[in-house]
């Protein structure tokens, strides 16, 4: 069975769902009608982060133009640029017994492409959410649907996965800012 978070709140994966070692992290959005002119394109990345809050090295920074982590641990499943239809829109791949020993933390964000550029925000989407399931079961284990109104964001963090006592949890995050990919970049790197 699911639960069901809200923001700020964590779950234990060796509690809620015990064997847990390949999980899907799913990401969904809609988009409202807007009147912008131009197509939504949102990307998810996930930022592999060591002790000191940093990338370990580039390849650690897993996205549309790197979809596969140096361990191999962290797949993405590609770039979906519109958003349609129901269900997950980007899958992102974790198997956790294949992850760097340094990586301590990932940090799953969605940004929108080109936002200023097209006059685009959040807050022109709706039924945006976080999910992770286990990949071997397909069975939910977390979900966490952003509800707050987000009218100015352009980036999103999500959720993160770290590790704790040896044990991987799970955060629902669902901070939003001004900014694009780029300031991640620039933060993580």
């Amino acid at each position: 069975m699911s639960i069901n978070i809200r923001k700020g709140e964590r779950i234990n994966l060796a509690k809620e769902a015990p064997g847990l070692t390949k999980a899907g992290i799913g990401l969904g959005w809609d988009v409202n009608a807007t009147d912008t002119g131009a197509e939504f394109d949102l990307d998810a990345s996930v930022f592999m982060l060591g002790a000191n809050g940093k990338i370990p090295v580039d390849e650690y920074f897993v996205f549309y133009n790197n979809l596969v982590s140096p361990d191999t641990s962290v797949k993405h499943q590609g770039d979906n640029r519109t958003g349609a239809g129901e269900g997950d829109d980007e899958t992102i791949e974790v198997d956790l017994t294949k992850v760097n020993s340094d990586i301590e933390e990932m940090l799953f964000v969605v940004t929108i492409h080109e936002a200023d550029k097209r006059r685009q925000n959040f807050g022109q989407l709706s039924n945006s959410f976080i999910r992770i399931y286990d990949l071997d079961t397909d069975t939910e284990v977390a979900r966490y649907e952003l509800e707050e109104d987000f009218s100015r964001e352009t980036a999103l963090e999500f959720g993160r996965l770290y590790k704790k006592n040896g044990e991987w949890r799970f955060q629902a995050v669902g901070a939003g800012y001004n900014a694009g990919l780029q300031s991640f970049v620039d933060k993580f790197v």
